[in-house]
């Protein structure tokens, strides 16, 4: 006779709480199902959840400290789902309060933003504490999203006076020659990421105000060289594909009072082949450095859509596979050519 499953009850009872945690047509606890392979029924003010022993404590966890956090004011989205119980799974001591609950305030209009992995809360905590920080991983970790969100609080707080937003203007099998307009025209597609992270978090009147008064800066990492900038939250994005010369000369930019972020996935550079990238050689240099950061990202840290993740995956295993092959062969080259070499 095979055994009853394992089962458990989360009771809420405040009515709007439950409401909000279960969302409309129940879609966060649907996904909790799908994600820990209960099953999670709503009666009541009561949560129902079945299953193996170990995943139905992981829902209950989950659904715990959701609930908890949904009274305190913050939300809780089936998009969170996935990323926080492979936080919860790593770790069983963990909460979601403890993956979720470092808010980033910008305005009392616009809701926090909160770091959705271990990864990303080591980051913004970097950010907090370190002059220079590099935020290396692949697309989709929240690494420009979350500096972005750090420079709008600190200016909002007034602790610096101006945001300074660069990026690299390498073409990506295209030519800016054949882009019509003059040169602004031709490098804002190359920056139109930052300016749309820049509105998400900033009413778009009042981000417009800031770049009218000079307050918010978005220009090519070209446009940077012979200044200093005293008291500003300076990031560099897609840095993979700064050059050597163009990172030293950014790095060498920032003055009293600023901080600096720069973003980039070594894997995606589009610099000419043969070039070396400047975030490799920036991170290869200044690993160990007082006051600067490095923080890595992996496919854990993807918080966009899950096909992400296992996009990311499937490219990381043929970049080994490819890099293993050279290798070998560069090893089966070396004895060729030792056998060859005269006695």
């Amino acid at each position: 006779m095979p055994e009853s499953p394992y089962s458990a009850n989360l009771e809420v009872e405040n009515t709007q709480v439950l409401m909000t945690l279960s969302g409309p047509h129940s879609a966060l606890l649907t996904e909790v199902a799908r994600e820990t392979g209960t099953e999670v029924s709503l009666r009541g003010n009561t949560i129902y959840v079945s299953g193996e022993e170990a995943d139905v404590e992981l829902a209950c966890r989950f659904l715990s400290s959701a609930a908890a956090m949904v009274e305190r004011g913050h939300s809780v989205t089936p998009n969170d789902v996935a990323q926080s119980m492979r936080g919860l799974r790593a770790d069983p001591t963990r909460t979601l309060t403890e993956l979720l609950d470092e808010t980033i305030l910008i305005t009392s209009r616009k809701r926090p933003i909160v770091p959705k992995s271990l990864g990303q809360r080591r980051y913004v905590e970097a950010i907090r504490t370190h002059d220079l920080t590099f935020g290396i991983g692949p697309a989709g970790t929240g690494k420009t999203y979350l500096a972005m969100a750090m420079a709008a609080s600190a200016l909002m707080q007034k602790r610096v006076k101006r945001i300074v937003l660069a990026r690299p203007a390498v073409e990506a099998g295209e030519k800016l020659g054949f882009l019509p307009g003059d040169m602004a025209e031709k490098v804002n597609p190359y920056l139109r990421p930052l300016y749309d992270a820049l509105h998400d978090m900033l009413d778009f009147e009042r981000a417009e105000q800031l770049r009218e008064r000079g307050q918010v800066e978005v220009a090519p990492l070209a446009f940077m060289r012979g200044r200093t900038l005293n008291d500003a939250f300076v990031i560099l994005d897609e840095a993979q594909n700064a050059t050597s010369e163009q990172m030293r000369m950014f790095l060498t930019r920032f003055g009293f009072g600023s901080k600096v972020v720069v973003t980039g996935d070594v894997t995606q550079s589009d610099l000419p082949h043969g070039a070396r990238s400047g975030l490799r050689e920036a991170r290869d240099l200044l690993q160990g450095v007082a006051g600067i950061s490095f923080c890595s990202f992996t496919d854990e840290d993807v918080v966009r859509h899950p096909l992400v993740q296992k996009i990311i995956v499937a490219y990381e295993k043929r970049d080994d596979a490819l890099r293993e092959a050279r290798e070998a062969k560069d090893a089966r080259d070396a004895q060729t050519n030792a056998a060859r070499a005269p006695k």
